[in-house]
Protein backbone atom coordinates (compact mmCIF):
# COMPACT_ATOMS: atom_id res chain seq x y z
CA UNK A 1 0.00 0.00 0.00
CA UNK A 2 1.67 3.33 -0.79
CA UNK A 3 1.48 6.58 1.12
CA UNK A 4 -1.33 8.65 -0.65
CA UNK A 5 -3.87 5.62 -0.24
CA UNK A 6 -2.53 5.46 3.44
CA UNK A 7 -3.05 9.50 3.96
CA UNK A 8 -6.79 9.03 2.40
CA UNK A 9 -7.83 6.42 4.34
CA UNK A 10 -6.54 7.92 7.96
CA UNK A 11 -8.41 11.22 6.73
CA UNK A 12 -11.18 9.35 5.67
CA UNK A 13 -11.21 8.03 9.53
CA UNK A 14 -14.59 5.52 9.03
CA UNK A 15 -11.77 2.84 8.16
CA UNK A 16 -12.75 -0.75 9.39
CA UNK A 17 -11.21 -3.17 6.85
CA UNK A 18 -7.69 -1.60 5.68
CA UNK A 19 -4.61 -3.51 6.56
CA UNK A 20 -1.06 -1.95 6.85
CA UNK A 21 1.76 -4.34 6.29
CA UNK A 22 4.65 -4.00 8.34
CA UNK A 23 7.25 -3.12 5.88
CA UNK A 24 4.46 -0.33 5.11
CA UNK A 25 4.68 1.89 8.03
CA UNK A 26 5.10 5.06 7.69
CA UNK A 27 5.20 8.23 9.54
CA UNK A 28 2.76 10.58 8.32
CA UNK A 29 2.71 14.51 8.53
CA UNK A 30 -0.66 15.53 10.48
CA UNK A 31 -1.97 19.02 11.01
CA UNK A 32 -5.28 18.88 11.88
CA UNK A 33 -4.99 19.51 15.47
CA UNK A 34 -5.86 22.95 16.91
CA UNK A 35 -5.12 25.55 19.64
CA UNK A 36 -8.02 27.46 20.98
CA UNK A 37 -7.29 30.63 18.54
CA UNK A 38 -7.17 28.21 15.92
CA UNK A 39 -3.09 28.08 15.31
CA UNK A 40 -1.88 24.38 14.12
CA UNK A 41 -0.37 21.89 16.04
CA UNK A 42 1.07 19.67 13.51
CA UNK A 43 2.69 15.79 14.62
CA UNK A 44 3.89 12.75 13.40
CA UNK A 45 1.32 10.07 13.21
CA UNK A 46 2.45 6.30 12.50
CA UNK A 47 -0.95 4.55 11.82
CA UNK A 48 -1.95 1.51 13.68
CA UNK A 49 -1.81 -1.96 11.03
CA UNK A 50 -5.67 -2.01 10.60
CA UNK A 51 -7.78 1.40 11.21
CA UNK A 52 -9.09 3.02 13.17
CA UNK A 53 -6.77 2.10 15.93
CA UNK A 54 -7.86 0.53 19.38
CA UNK A 55 -5.40 2.74 20.68
CA UNK A 56 -3.54 5.83 20.22
CA UNK A 57 -0.06 6.54 22.14
CA UNK A 58 1.53 10.47 22.47
CA UNK A 59 5.12 9.85 22.84
CA UNK A 60 7.12 13.01 23.48
CA UNK A 61 11.22 12.69 23.53
CA UNK A 62 13.54 13.88 26.49
CA UNK A 63 16.64 16.25 26.58
CA UNK A 64 15.44 19.52 24.77
CA UNK A 65 12.36 17.83 23.20
CA UNK A 66 12.02 19.72 19.82
CA UNK A 67 12.09 17.35 16.89
CA UNK A 68 12.21 20.56 15.11
CA UNK A 69 9.01 18.94 12.61
CA UNK A 70 8.66 20.02 9.22
CA UNK A 71 6.59 18.80 5.94
CA UNK A 72 8.85 17.94 2.64
CA UNK A 73 7.38 18.62 -0.32
CA UNK A 74 5.91 15.50 -1.08
CA UNK A 75 3.44 15.91 2.11
CA UNK A 76 5.58 13.54 4.02
CA UNK A 77 7.35 14.66 7.63
CA UNK A 78 11.08 15.62 8.49
CA UNK A 79 12.07 15.35 11.91
CA UNK A 80 15.08 15.04 14.20
CA UNK A 81 15.11 12.97 17.34
CA UNK A 82 15.29 9.63 15.84
CA UNK A 83 17.94 8.52 18.42
CA UNK A 84 15.90 8.86 21.70
CA UNK A 85 14.06 5.77 23.24
CA UNK A 86 10.60 6.31 22.75
CA UNK A 87 10.96 8.30 19.18
CA UNK A 88 13.06 5.36 17.62
CA UNK A 89 11.01 2.66 19.11
CA UNK A 90 8.01 4.15 17.46
CA UNK A 91 6.99 1.44 15.11
CA UNK A 92 7.62 -1.00 17.73
CA UNK A 93 4.73 0.15 19.33
CA UNK A 94 2.58 0.26 16.22
CA UNK A 95 1.20 -3.03 16.04
CA UNK A 96 -2.82 -4.26 14.52
CA UNK A 97 -4.60 -2.06 16.62
CA UNK A 98 -2.04 0.47 18.27
CA UNK A 99 -1.23 3.87 16.35
CA UNK A 100 1.75 6.25 17.40
CA UNK A 101 2.00 10.12 17.75
CA UNK A 102 5.01 12.50 18.02
CA UNK A 103 5.22 15.74 19.05
CA UNK A 104 7.69 17.51 20.85
CA UNK A 105 7.67 17.81 24.73
CA UNK A 106 5.95 21.22 26.23
CA UNK A 107 3.88 22.22 29.50
CA UNK A 108 0.80 23.57 27.27
CA UNK A 109 -2.15 21.70 28.37
CA UNK A 110 -3.79 23.38 25.54
CA UNK A 111 -1.26 21.98 23.19
CA UNK A 112 -1.64 18.72 24.20
CA UNK A 113 -5.94 18.82 24.59
CA UNK A 114 -5.99 19.85 21.14
CA UNK A 115 -4.20 16.97 20.25
CA UNK A 116 -6.45 14.66 22.11
CA UNK A 117 -9.53 16.50 20.39
CA UNK A 118 -7.80 15.86 17.23
CA UNK A 119 -7.53 12.18 17.99
CA UNK A 120 -11.07 11.98 19.49
CA UNK A 121 -12.67 13.40 16.04
CA UNK A 122 -10.63 10.63 14.23
CA UNK A 123 -11.05 7.90 16.55
CA UNK A 124 -13.76 8.33 18.94
CA UNK A 125 -13.77 4.47 20.32
CA UNK A 126 -9.55 4.82 20.90
CA UNK A 127 -8.11 4.88 24.18
CA UNK A 128 -5.52 7.55 24.62
CA UNK A 129 -2.54 7.20 26.23
CA UNK A 130 0.53 9.86 26.84
CA UNK A 131 4.05 8.69 27.21
CA UNK A 132 7.13 10.89 28.29
CA UNK A 133 10.50 9.80 28.80
CA UNK A 134 13.51 11.61 30.78
CA UNK A 135 13.21 15.38 31.22
CA UNK A 136 9.76 14.59 28.88
CA UNK A 137 8.59 13.01 32.78
CA UNK A 138 8.29 16.75 34.04
CA UNK A 139 5.49 17.34 31.48
CA UNK A 140 3.97 13.56 31.83
CA UNK A 141 3.92 14.14 35.96
CA UNK A 142 2.15 17.92 34.92
CA UNK A 143 -0.26 16.42 32.77
CA UNK A 144 -0.95 13.29 35.18
CA UNK A 145 -1.98 16.37 37.67
CA UNK A 146 -3.96 18.63 35.48
CA UNK A 147 -5.04 16.16 32.76
CA UNK A 148 -6.63 13.28 35.12
CA UNK A 149 -9.53 12.30 33.33
CA UNK A 150 -8.28 14.12 29.94
CA UNK A 151 -6.78 10.76 28.65
CA UNK A 152 -6.85 7.33 29.62
CA UNK A 153 -3.24 7.05 30.66
CA UNK A 154 -0.18 8.53 31.42
CA UNK A 155 3.66 6.78 31.16
CA UNK A 156 6.66 7.61 32.68
CA UNK A 157 9.94 6.23 31.96
CA UNK A 158 13.41 7.18 33.08
CA UNK A 159 11.05 9.92 35.25
CA UNK A 160 12.79 12.70 36.88
CA UNK A 161 13.08 12.29 40.30
CA UNK A 162 9.70 14.36 40.94
CA UNK A 163 7.88 11.12 39.78
CA UNK A 164 8.17 10.20 43.65
CA UNK A 165 5.75 12.72 45.02
CA UNK A 166 3.10 12.05 41.87
CA UNK A 167 0.36 10.58 44.32
CA UNK A 168 -1.51 8.51 41.90
CA UNK A 169 -4.10 7.01 43.71
CA UNK A 170 -7.58 8.03 43.48
CA UNK A 171 -6.98 9.15 39.88
CA UNK A 172 -9.28 8.36 36.94
CA UNK A 173 -6.49 8.21 34.63
CA UNK A 174 -4.09 5.16 35.20
CA UNK A 175 -0.32 5.73 35.36
CA UNK A 176 2.65 3.34 34.87
CA UNK A 177 6.35 4.17 35.29
CA UNK A 178 8.76 2.42 33.85
CA UNK A 179 12.80 2.56 35.32
CA UNK A 180 15.97 0.64 34.49
CA UNK A 181 17.98 -0.79 37.15
CA UNK A 182 21.29 1.14 35.90
CA UNK A 183 20.06 4.01 34.91
CA UNK A 184 23.08 6.05 35.38
CA UNK A 185 21.75 9.33 34.80
CA UNK A 186 22.10 11.75 38.10
CA UNK A 187 18.45 13.41 37.14
CA UNK A 188 16.52 9.62 36.90
CA UNK A 189 18.03 7.63 38.80
CA UNK A 190 15.28 4.76 39.76
CA UNK A 191 15.44 5.22 43.35
CA UNK A 192 12.18 7.71 43.10
CA UNK A 193 10.08 5.08 40.85
CA UNK A 194 10.59 3.03 43.06
CA UNK A 195 9.83 5.21 46.28
CA UNK A 196 6.51 6.34 44.46
CA UNK A 197 5.33 2.46 43.88
CA UNK A 198 5.90 1.69 47.44
CA UNK A 199 3.92 4.73 48.26
CA UNK A 200 1.41 5.43 46.28
CA UNK A 201 1.39 1.68 44.40
CA UNK A 202 1.75 2.81 41.12
CA UNK A 203 2.42 0.28 38.69
CA UNK A 204 6.09 -0.41 38.32
CA UNK A 205 8.52 -1.83 36.17
CA UNK A 206 11.82 -1.89 36.99
CA UNK A 207 14.32 -3.22 33.91
CA UNK A 208 17.60 -4.97 33.81
CA UNK A 209 20.10 -6.05 31.23
CA UNK A 210 20.68 -4.48 27.43
CA UNK A 211 23.37 -2.05 25.95
CA UNK A 212 25.42 0.30 28.32
CA UNK A 213 27.55 3.17 26.17
CA UNK A 214 28.11 6.69 25.96
CA UNK A 215 26.95 9.40 28.52
CA UNK A 216 24.62 7.92 31.11
CA UNK A 217 21.54 10.74 30.20
CA UNK A 218 21.93 9.80 26.63
CA UNK A 219 19.59 6.89 24.72
CA UNK A 220 22.49 4.44 23.69
CA UNK A 221 22.57 3.08 26.97
CA UNK A 222 20.36 1.78 29.80
CA UNK A 223 18.85 5.44 30.24
CA UNK A 224 16.92 4.86 26.59
CA UNK A 225 16.53 0.96 27.42
CA UNK A 226 19.40 0.36 24.71
CA UNK A 227 19.49 -3.42 23.39
CA UNK A 228 15.93 -4.36 25.37
CA UNK A 229 13.66 -1.69 23.80
CA UNK A 230 11.57 -4.90 22.22
CA UNK A 231 11.08 -6.04 26.29
CA UNK A 232 10.40 -2.89 27.27
CA UNK A 233 7.77 -1.67 24.07
CA UNK A 234 5.59 -5.34 24.85
CA UNK A 235 5.35 -4.52 28.66
CA UNK A 236 4.13 -1.09 28.37
CA UNK A 237 1.39 -2.44 25.48
CA UNK A 238 0.57 -5.42 27.84
CA UNK A 239 -0.15 -2.97 29.91
CA UNK A 240 -2.21 -0.51 27.99
CA UNK A 241 -4.26 -3.14 27.12
CA UNK A 242 -4.71 -4.51 30.73
CA UNK A 243 -7.62 -2.40 31.13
Amino acid sequence: MNIDKIIVLVIAFGVNTCSIAQSDKVDLYVDSARYPDGDEIPYVFVPSNKLPPKYVLIVMPGGHGTIGLKKNEDGSPFYGGKGNFLIRSRKLFADDDLAVIVIDRGRSLDRMRGVVADIRAKFPAAKIFIAGTSLSTTETIYMAENMDGEADGFIHTSSVSAIGGLDTRNRKSRNLIVSHKNDGCHVTRPSSAIENSERYGTQFFLMEGGIDEGDPCQAAGHHGYRGIEQEVVNKIKNWIRNN
